[in-house]
């Protein structure tokens, strides 16, 4: 049994203050739990409306006894402006995930997102910006353990880093990606809070932790900017489903329960079943920006000029609309650009003005429902249908995907003639239902829609892992944040794709953002020092303007190569690293998962796939390498780098997919291999254990 600490005690004063604002907290959900709107709805809308509003309210308000309030404290040698310190009044402010306050209104904590808290992520012995004490908090299950305190404007005390700071980055992970608010670095904290108006995109290289930067970004934005993103709406878009499900509890631990998180593949599937694939030489055709030129010339040859006038008849008089008067119309609707839906919309509103100026000449005096009325008119329907018919956008793809002489007709200078035979199907299909759609085809399906009808625009987009898209998907992309805007996050030595991106101002002018700001981040403080180093041989030959990643932990890491003979052996690996605390992942080529699985299975240790990860017992995943991206563990086992390498269409290819395989550990890194190494990763290596 622990001896109480005394009252005067530093430690027992913070813990009081703790569980005053846990006790703050619980009245805070409690007295949303109570409200009643019987009395304050209007309808059953507005009732439906405000319970679901009530209840995100309530979930934000959950208290995660595993998680800690609040994290750091600041001592202003100056009292803050009110308007800065959201209510609050005095110099000392307990910085955390949310607001707290108590029953008074005063604030107990304040939300790391507030104007108030940023000193704690930026506040420096150089530039303490009025900050007299910095205090951050150790914590073990959720209770204050010990705390670290830097007196910034104390000319006499050096700097120096903090061992709590490294502490939680090194700190053993199991389960989904957590949140970073604690040890969020200033060159981190300038991209999260750069201004919802311009568009940022962050190069990245492994564990400088440009994910949680995104997500950091959204969650300060919809503090800074709740009212317009409520009404625009906000998305974080990835690569996979397993990265999806690994990234999913991080804006609900910081309150944030609204965003929407998709694939590019979910964005498009509206338009198409994908029930099919591409080679890859298809596929990056496909993926070709000029592939959007070639769409809208083939939406737009539906358009045919008229050759005959459009009479119309109203009671005993007749109306009629000359050819070349119509001809003037539909021209103009061509060059003024705008959606092919939208003008054959405005087309028959068009014809139908024409006819009220002559009805005004000679005498009468029609109005609005006149014009409708024109506009309705069986033989001005006729002139549109025959002149802007309607284009389905699937059926239009699925002809210049199997009819050669269409697409030859508008693809002529920009597709050659092979080209044009790369994407054509070998075999007729009958209908948009029963042809093979792949990935590639629904982003052209997705393209085809919005020439004819605009897509709706989002607020802002978080696009991750984004070194994998096409320019094709980049466009699909920007269309959904067209009016908004985006942070994009890669790296361009992590592209995995025969079309994975070459240069980040090309991708920005793909999405429609050719502004946006590139921002590098090079400090690494997931992946340790040997490891990165290690994995950093592969740079030259596969992104070789981009800078190393630096780490920056004090650890160096475990890191071993082990020459194998058998399945058994990599196995052994496994049981060793998970006698460690925290997450161990077996990295392997596609083709070897199954073969290391019935390993597994024979040696009785239990596994997830990737996307499955809990905080359960299990804490071995089994990871194909075209998976891994984005993920983490504590520990991983490599297995076979030549196999990971010779799994891809090309080397270069498969040397960044090894490069991503290499980079996925936070404590500690074995690689196995019978085969020879590759010899890019050739030279002496430091070994750590």
């Amino acid at each position: 049994m622990s001896t109480p600490l005394p009252t005067d005690d530093p430690l027992f004063r913070e813990r009081s203050h703790l569980a005053e604002s846990r006790a703050a907290l619980r009245a805070m959900r409690e007295d949303v739990e109570s409200l009643d709107i019987k009395d304050v709805t209007a309808n059953w809308v507005n009732a439906e409306v405000l319970a679901r509003q009530i209840d995100e309210r309530i979930k934000a308000l959950a208290d995660l006894s595993d998680t800690p309030l609040f994290f750091g404290r600041l001592d202003y040698l100056h009292a803050p402006g009110a308007e800065q310190a959201e209510g609050a009044e005095g110099e000392r402010f307990y910085i955390g995930r949310r607001h707290v306050h108590d029953h008074d209104g005063d604030p107990m904590v304040i939300d790391w997102r507030a104007p108030v808290s940023q000193p704690f992520y930026r506040a420096s012995k150089k530039d303490p910006m009025d900050v007299g004490l910095r205090r951050r908090f150790g914590y073990t299950r959720g209770d204050i353990t010990a705390y670290e305190d830097e007196h910034l404007s104390d000319p006499a005390e050096t700097a120096r880093t903090s061992k709590l700071l490294q502490q939680e980055i090194e700190r053993p992970r199991v389960g989904p990606m957590r949140d970073i608010v604690a040890t969020i670095q200033p060159e981190q904290d300038e991209i999260v809070r750069s201004g919802l108006g311009g568009t940022v995109c962050v190069q990245g290289g492994p564990g400088t932790g440009k994910t949680a930067v995104g997500l950091h970004r959204v969650a300060y934005l919809l503090y800074a900017h709740r009212e317009r993103l409520a009404r625009t709406g906000t998305l974080v878009i990835g690569p996979n489903r397993s990265f999806l499900h690994y990234i999913e509890q991080v804006l609900p631990a910081l309150g944030e329960l609204s965003v929407q998180q998709a694939t590019v593949d979910d964005l498009v599937a509206k338009g198409a079943e994908v029930r099919g694939t591409d080679e890859a030489p298809a596929a990056v055709l496909k993926g070709d920006a000029r592939m959007a030129e070639v769409l809208r010339r083939a939406v737009y040859s539906h358009v045919t000029l008229p050759t005959e006038p459009v009479m119309v008849v109203r009671g005993s008089r007749r109306w009629r609309v000359p050819a070349y008067e119509i001809e003037e119309i539909v021209r103009e609707l061509l060059d003024r650009g705008i959606r092919y839906g939208a003008a054959r919309e405005a087309l028959p509103q068009r014809i139908a003005h024409a006819v009220l100026v002559q009805m005004e000449r000679s005498g009468e005096a029609p109005d609005d429902r006149v014009q409708d009325a024109v506009a309705r008119n069986s033989a001005v329907k006729a002139a549109v249908k025959a002149i802007w018919p309607p284009v389905d956008p699937a059926k239009l793809v699925l002809r210049l995907l199997t009819d050669g002489d269409f697409l030859a007709a508008h693809a002529e200078g920009i597709l050659d003639e092979d080209e044009q035979k790369t994407i054509l199907w070998a075999k007729p299909v009958r209908s948009v239902k029963s042809a093979k759609w792949s990935a590639a085809d629904a982003v052209l399906i997705d393209e085809t829609t919005d020439i004819v009808e605009r897509t709706h625009s989002l607020g802002h987009v978080v696009l991750d892992e984004a070194q994998d898209l096409s320019p094709m998907q980049y466009r699909a992309v920007g269309r959904r944040c067209s009016t908004g805007s985006a942070t994009v996050l890669g790296d361009l030595a992590q592209g995995t794709t025969p079309w994975a991106t070459r240069s980040w101002d090309e991708a920005l002018a793909h999405l429609g953002k050719a502004d946006g700001v590139i921002e590098e981040l090079t400090a690494g403080f997931r992946v340790p020092t040997d490891v990165i180093t290690y994995a950093s041989r592969l740079l030259p030959h596969i992104a070789p303007g981009l800078t190393p990643v630096a780490s920056v932990r004090e650890n160096p890491g475990f890191f071993d190569l082990r020459g194998t003979s058998s399945s058994g052996e990599v196995v052994a690996a496994c049981e060793e690293l998970l006698r460690n605390e925290g997450s161990t992942g077996l990295i392997a080529a596609d083709a070897r998962v199954p073969e290391l699985a019935d390993a597994l299975t024979a040696a009785g240790i239990p596994y997830l796939a990737p996307g499955e990860e809990t905080t359960a017992e299990t804490r071995l995943t089994l990871v194909p390498a075209s998976l891994a991206k984005g993920l983490e563990y504590d520990y991983v086992v490599l297995d076979e780098p030549q196999a990971v390498v010779d799994g891809e269409p090309d080397e270069r290819t498969g040397l960044r997919r090894l490069y991503v395989a290499l980079t996925r550990a936070v404590s500690g890194l074995i690689v196995t291999h019978t085969a020879p190494l590759p010899e890019q990763l050739a030279g002496p290596t430091h070994r750590t254990g």
